[in-house]
């Protein structure tokens, strides 16, 4: 099993472009942590032989999922949406490259 330790969270929050003070990390600490515990325990469970579902009402019955029709139903908004944008070229926003 994995613990983070406080410079694990202060480099997540890092990468993750959040401020985070040093009472964020203790605080954040506990919640991550447990998260991991959960997922080692999901991840100790045998799931061979297991049929993967679509949905988890598959279970109870076969159920066909209701599909939308495929229509364009908004319009082109893309100059409003660049508008706020801090950095953009050609027509797509410029991120600041997050992994090392």
């Amino acid at each position: 099993s994995m613990e983070l330790k406080p410079d694990d969270i202060k480099r997540l929050a890092r990468l993750s472009r959040i401020a985070a003070s040093e009472t964020d990390i203790e605080s954040l600490s506990g919640p991550l942590n447990g998260i991991l515990t959960l997922i080692d325990q999901l991840q100790a469970v045998d799931t061979k032989g297991v049929v993967p579902l679509a949905h988890p009402l598959d279970v109870i019955e076969n159920l066909s999922q209701r599909l939308r029709e495929d229509c364009v139903t908004e319009t082109d908004r893309r100059e409003a949406n660049m508008a706020n944008a801090p950095a953009k070229e050609n027509g797509l926003f410029l991120v600041p490259k997050v992994i090392e």
